[in-house]
């Protein structure tokens, strides 16, 4: 069932479709070239998901303090899976309403479970021992992270809006609402205070009790045979018993990238230009000196992290090759550098799962793994005389099948160290500016809210459709095997069938109408490139940044930042007021608009 993979493997550089790109081709999605689309089981053909699935979010499971239960969301299937691990076998399996998307899963003190509906807006709360929904209330629009906090009897929700939302964990309303940053993931009890990431910039806020923001913790830059690289996209963020958090993420490489035949290279631990790690962030003695941990090498998509209950071990769900890491932090930290000099080192156990791995987490000393398709737990017996652990059991958990190629495609990469996800998580993207030799600096690009209609593609255009995609970026500079017609339009009909992330509400409703009013007038002339169901008008102009760019869909632009096709403007007021970063009056006609009109059109675009 599993294939254990003891030693260090020789892996080529191959990268994924989306390291520059920001989506695909007009073509037809649905057409795929046959009469009739092709069966789930004919193993000769490709998978198409009756509802397609959404993107991988990763860490949906969570053990009882007892290590006698485990309560799984499957936001595949809208669903959450209850598991007697001493009996090992279901127990529940209860419905939740389409597009929810179950995610995060917490266990209180009375031992019910909340779990967190990334989609669905609310926190719902379980009773694990009848099976049954308890409770269901209004948090905030895309619910992220959730913690229980013992002292108080509360939970603490962070959302993808900058939203913090503090509910009791019996029933009630919200008792308090701070509104943070955007893009939050995790937050975590640590003593009086909270440790809260974000998703993206891979950075931890610390907040006070009064809800006043203490700080912030950034993890340093990584030097490995003189590439640089920066941290991004924390997937995952746990508490650690003596105090702070561990923090499973990627870097991406800031150094120049050369464009070349048969694949991106860094030159680092596996020729990737981003790498996975385990950082260990807010802890007692990380303020005396940055650390950095090693770059795990082949860690692809590292969707889920999860700490033993003495924190000595780390288990790292790495979605992108169907594998399990298990290490020790003590290896870790044995292996860190500091001024800026990194290093790398294997994980200490490999298991090749049977299914897609998304979450992992601690039962005592056994390791529990779930998959999403087929949908199961994974149950990891103790190391044997080898060192390697064995699966002792699989629970199986009923339901349709979810199996979709393009889902697939985009998640998995079993013979390279990145996957299309890792540059765009969540169908997403990573905030990052690549800088491309010899095109230049590149921001990555928005892949979600259906964008088959905004070809041609990349920031230069270059990119006719899909086909030009797989063709020049995906096999040429990435050495990628060729892909038939087939596979690349079950690719682009997933791709162009993930929706956009929930909006947050707009805190002052009169300024957005304003705002409205001014993108939409002629005299400062947005509307006229920013227009249609995608806010694009699929044409390339030169609006005094250099050269001529394709025109950006604005689909929650808000959420987006940094802004313009090189990353410089951090904020959208930064874009209006910074004229060397956005053009200036050749970029619409905003210099006669004062500073309040300038907060206005940013009001409204953050509701796109």
């Amino acid at each position: 069932m599993h294939r254990l993979l003891a030693s260090r493997r020789s892996l080529s550089p191959t990268l994924a479709i989306l390291a520059t790109a920001s989506s695909f081709a007009a073509c037809a999605p649905w057409d795929l070239g046959e009469d009739e689309p092709p069966r789930v089981d004919d193993p000769g053909s490709v998978a198409i998901a009756a509802e397609p699935p959404p993107a991988i979010s990763g860490g949906t499971l969570a053990v009882s303090r007892s290590a006698v239960r485990a309560v799984a969301s499957d936001p595949d299937r809208d669903r959450v899976w209850i598991v007697d691990l001493q009996a090992q076998t279901l127990t529940a399996a209860i419905d939740l309403e389409k597009g929810d998307e179950p995610g995060r899963v917490v266990e209180d003190d009375a031992g019910r479970f909340h779990v967190a509906l990334r989609r669905g807006g609310a926190i719902v709360t379980i009773d694990a021992d009848s099976g049954k929904i308890v409770d269901r209330r209004a948090a905030c629009p895309a619910p992220r992270g959730i913690a229980y906090d013992a002292r108080t009897d509360e939970l603490h929700v962070a959302c993808l809006g900058g939203e913090l939302v503090t509910l009791p964990a019996g029933p009630g309303d919200a008792t308090r609402r701070l509104q943070l940053e955007r893009d939050l993931r995790d937050v975590v009890v640590d003593g009086d205070r909270l440790l809260v990431s974000k998703f993206r910039a891979a950075e931890l806020l610390t907040v006070n009790a009064d809800g006043s923001v203490a700080g912030r913790q950034k993890v340093p830059q990584f030097t490995l045979s003189g590439q640089e690289f920066v941290p991004t996209v924390a997937w995952r963020t746990v508490g650690l018993p003596s105090g702070g958090v561990a923090m499973v993420h990627q870097r991406a490489l800031i150094a120049p990238v050369e464009v070349v035949e048969g694949g991106y290279s860094s030159g680092g631990c596996d020729g990737s230009v981003v790498h996975s790690t385990v950082s260990e962030v807010g802890t007692p003695d990380s303020d005396e000196q940055p650390r950095l941990f090693p770059a795990l090498p082949s860690a692809t998509l590292p969707v889920d992290l999860a700490v033993s209950a003495d924190g000595a071990s780390y288990a790292v769900v790495a979605a992108g090759r169907n594998e399990i890491l298990i290490t020790t932090s003590a290896s870790l930290n044995a292996s860190k550098g500091f001024e800026g000099e990194g290093t790398c080192i294997d994980a200490q156990e490999r298991v090749a799962v049977d299914g897609e791995p998304t979450a992992v987490a601690f039962a005592g000393d056994v390791v529990i793994v779930q998959t999403r398709e087929p949908a199961g737990l994974h149950v990891l017996g103790t190391p044997g005389s080898f060192g390697n652990r064995v699966a002792d059991h699989v629970i199986t958990l009923p339901g349709e099948s979810r199996k979709d190629t393009g889902h697939e495609m985009f998640h998995r990469n079993a013979s390279g160290p990145m996957a299309c996800a890792s540059c765009h998580p969540e169908g997403g993207e990573d905030g990052h500016t690549w800088v491309f030799n010899p095109i230049g600096p590149r921001r990555t690009q928005f892949v979600s809210g259906g964008i088959l209609n905004t070809a041609p593609f990349h920031w230069d255009g270059d990119m006719s459709g899909i086909e030009a995609i797989m063709d020049e970026v995906f096999e040429r500079r990435m050495g990628g095997v060729h892909q038939g017609p087939r596979r690349v339009n079950v690719f682009a009909r997933w791709i162009d069938s993930l929706p956009a992330p929930p909006v947050s509400l707009a805190p002052d409703k009169d300024a957005v109408v304003r705002g409205e009013a001014l993108f939409h007038d002629k005299t400062v002339d947005c509307a006229r490139c920013h227009a249609g169901a995608q806010l694009t008008s699929n044409e390339s102009f030169d609006v005094g940044t250099g050269k001529a760019f394709q025109v950006p869909s604005l689909v929650r632009i808000g959420a987006r930042a940094p802004f313009m096709h090189n990353g410089c403007a951090t904020s959208l007021r930064d874009r209006f007021t910074d004229p060397a970063c956005g053009g200036g009056d050749l970029h619409g006609k905003t210099s006669h608009l004062s500073e309040d009109q300038i907060d206005d059109l940013v009001a409204y675009l953050e509701t796109l």
